[in-house]
């Protein structure tokens, strides 16, 4: 049987993640989404720092952010099993 452990530990550190990603965490990423696409736009901001915004900067950065929030949307789905798990171990509660 394989060993099975649940910490106060572990427990509060469920609970600041759960925290975490349900208190704005993908919705700040959104939010740096908006303002990257403005600065995208040559008609708010032009000239050779702008043009290597939009033609490297921004499209990299933007493909982390999407990674990371698609990351954080996965984990949030997870989080309810892992708390059950965490929450369950040892035949322990909260």
């Amino acid at each position: 049987m394989s060993r099975v452990l649940s910490t106060e530990q572990a427990k509060t550190a469920i609970r600041q993640i759960q925290s975490i990603v349900n208190g704005g965490f993908t919705d700040q990423i959104s939010q740096l989404d908006a303002q990257g696409r403005i600065l995208s736009d040559q008609n708010v901001w032009d000239g050779p720092l702008a043009s290597t915004f939009r033609g490297s900067t921004w499209p990299e950065t933007k493909a982390a952010l999407d990674k990371a929030k698609t990351e954080l949307e996965q984990l949030r789905t997870q989080l309810d099993k892992i708390s059950q798990d965490i929450f369950s171990a040892g035949g322990g509660g909260a």
